[in-house]
């Protein structure tokens, strides 16, 4: 239970109507989840709007309703308190992370987006967190982990709701660390809102989800907004070989580090082999045999590897754990025939 006025914090509040100093029991931006003393927040979508569906909230018991636009005054319900917002998503992430006590702000959250690679390299930061023993979670498209639990996962990206509340069960399960994608349309509607970060990662870049973003500039803003709100504390790592890069970076705050297998960048690495058994790299002077293959993989174990070192973790200890490392399931795995071909 929480008083509405603590989850307000970081909202953009133009109008109140009531009072604020009553207890929130839960929050939800779906009418059909809304319980007595809960918290309705009205999303306006374009297929669905949350103001259409405040009377029904009000009606299941919410005792606060934020929104962008106000019910008319003769529609409005005395037992419920009405809060105006600038926004409703950003008002949302930010409501979400109050009520659970703000667990972003405990956990080192690494957040990696681009158009191919979010899921390997998300997936293999949190493999290697794990085996240098670290508790660390996963949010990504394939699967969410505590730890070495699997929570399904419906979305890329949670909403901010369904996030937090992760964050908040990691924090519970003792981790320290959390390896998570952000896809374009959760950056656009601020699922990542609230959520402090440690790093970002771009990974590259192509003509991908033009029907939701309207154009490539549009997808562009929607990746680069990641970055954008970084602060000075972390670190923005950007794939010095993908087109865009610096785009991504333009505006950041924080410490910008790049990784490549091509160009010039700070966490450098070079093929030497790269055949059906696995990648030859050679890295930051070191050699790594891996049984990833493709070139495609070489970019995002660079990535991984740069990471670690942001984190201030062992170089040959990272290399070492990331030779053992598997590719994630479904994304370009090795598969051995009886006659011990390699497919």
């Amino acid at each position: 239970m929480k008083l509405l006025k603590d989850i307000l914090y970081g909202t953009r509040i133009t109008t109140v109507v009531g009072s604020t100093h009553i207890a929130i029991e839960s929050v939800v931006a779906d009418s059909r989840q809304v319980k007595p003393f809960g918290c309705f927040v009205a999303i306006p979508g374009t297929l669905v709007d949350g103001h259409d569906h405040i009377p029904a909230a009000s009606r299941a018991g919410a005792a606060a309703i934020i929104c962008e636009r106000l019910p008319a005054e003769e529609d409005r319900k005395e037992h419920v308190v009405y809060v105006q917002v600038e926004e409703a998503r950003a008002a949302l992430g930010h409501i979400a992370a109050n009520f659970h006590d703000n667990p972003g702000e405990r956990l080192k959250v690494i957040a990696i987006t681009g158009t191919n690679g979010k899921t390997t390299v998300a997936t293999l930061l949190h493999r290697l967190a794990r085996m240098f023993d670290r508790k660390a979670g996963l949010v990504s498209t394939v699967e969410n982990r505590i730890v070495d639990k699997v929570i399904p996962a419906t979305h890329t990206t949670p909403d901010p709701v369904g996030l937090q509340r992760l964050f908040a069960d990691m924090l519970d399960a003792g981790c320290t660390h959390c390896f998570m994608e952000a896809s374009s349309h959760a950056l656009h509607q601020h699922r990542l809102t609230g959520t402090p970060l440690e790093g970002a990662v771009f990974t590259n870049i192509t003509h991908d989800h033009l029907d939701y973003h309207g154009d490539f500039n549009g997808y562009i803003a929607a990746k680069k907004s990641l970055f954008d709100g970084l602060p000075t504390s972390a670190f923005a790592l950007t794939n010095a070989d993908a087109r865009h890069h610096e785009t991504m970076v333009a505006s950041t705050r924080a410490r910008v580090v790049t990784f490549g297998t091509q160009q010039v960048a700070d966490h450098k690495s070079r093929i030497i082999e790269n055949g059906l058994g696995g990648l030859q790299l050679h890295i930051d002077g070191q050699d790594l045999y891996t049984r990833l293959i493709g070139d495609f993989n070489a970019s995002n174990l660079t990535a991984v590897y740069a990471v670690a070192r942001e984190l201030g973790w062992d170089s040959m200890e990272t290399l070492t754990h990331l030779s053992l490392l598997n590719a994630p399931d479904g994304r370009m795995q090795q598969v051995q025939s009886k006659d011990g071909q390699i497919h």
